[in-house]
């Protein structure tokens, strides 16, 4: 029961979080920051009020390390926000975000010196093609669309190159906090719901800087048409119900993230999330009718079962299917 209902959590709130998100993105494409303050802001009250006991339970990792993991981590999440201001659409964003493989990977083998097998390789390889043609699909895409003049095609692909610029950098940013935090694990065990709540508290003195954005964006939100919220009744304008379900569906999408790594195998996890950034890249590609060519589909799928592959999916899946064989042999 407990299995089924994380899976459940995870299916709808991740995939309506980024339905939710696109919803947001389009109306104004460089609301990321207003985003991402308030996730981080709900989830720092919720995890203050109920992880930290109102401040009086002591952290078992010390700030010191908090700090340095949560100055990247909000990095990450401004810049990959900020990306859908730069010409990136959705469905590329979230192909590209599927990269953190490839980046995990380099920076093993640089900082952790780390050494893989030929499979492993193989399936980074597949993801590096998937990515590749993906972007470069988009980027015809992007010149062809701006072919209003020349001025303006070089402009639209000036913002879009930056776009990708601040993918990558995103991505090993993020690859590389993963590292830290791994590090950290290792030295002082894991408190997954401890980092959850670190990781969004600390950084809210950084909005600060980007007060002015936010505010703009505030008024915006304003000035968007009222909608009349279903069964409750109120009346707010559009904008703000899409960002309040945005911040809900996130949370629902880290907890039930978070149950699944207690409650079912590593296996299970990868196979969910995989299968779940799908099912959201298909819905996105349908209702919000992103441009979809047959190469970003080739794209995808090699990013998917390079995914798998790196995971060892197939090969977990034949153990467990041997497994109850030699059960039965016995019995």
């Amino acid at each position: 029961m407990h299995q089924a209902c994380a899976v459940g959590l995870v299916f709808a709130g991740c995939c309506s979080n980024v339905i939710f998100l696109e919803l947001l993105a389009r109306r104004h494409p460089g609301c990321g920051n207003i985003v991402t303050f308030a996730q981080f802001l709900f989830i720092a009250v919720e995890g203050f009020i109920f992880e930290a006991n109102l401040g009086r339970k002591r952290p078992a990792i010390p700030i010191r390390y908090y700090a340095i993991m949560v100055t990247m981590f909000f990095t990450v999440s401004v810049v990959n926000n900020y990306a859908l201001n730069l010409n990136i659409a959705m469905p590329l964003h979230m192909i590209f975000r599927s990269g953190s493989l490839i980046a995990s990977m380099i920076l093993g083998i640089i900082i952790l010196k780390k050494r893989y097998s030929v499979s492993k390789y193989t399936s980074i390889a597949l993801v590096s093609m998937g990515i590749f043609i993906c972007t470069f699909m988009s980027a015809k895409q992007v010149a062809s669309q701006s072919s209003l003049s020349e001025n303006e095609g070089f402009q639209a692909f000036a913002w879009w190159l930056l776009g990708i610029a601040a993918l990558t950098f995103a991505l090993l940013m993020s690859a590389r906090m993963g590292i830290f935090q791994e590090t950290l694990y290792k030295q002082f065990g894991k408190h997954s719901k401890e980092a959850l709540f670190y990781n969004h508290a600390l950084p809210l003195p950084g909005f600060i800087f980007l007060a002015s954005d936010i505010y703009d964006h505030v008024l915006l939100f304003n000035k968007s048409e009222l909608y009349q919220v279903p069964v409750i009744g109120v009346t707010m304008p559009i904008m703000w119900f899409y960002l309040l379900m945005n911040v809900f569906t996130q949370y629902v999408c880290i907890r039930g993230v978070f149950i699944l790594t207690t409650e079912c195998t590593s296996l299970t996890v990868t196979l969910v999330v995989t299968l779940r950034k799908f099912v959201s890249l298909i819905f996105s590609i349908l209702y919000f009718q992103n441009p979809f060519t047959l190469w970003h589909w080739l794209g995808t799928m090699f990013v998917f079962v390079g995914t798998l592959m790196y995971t060892e999916v197939w090969n977990s899946l034949g153990v467990s299917k041997r497994q109850p064989q030699k059960e039965d042999k016995k019995d």
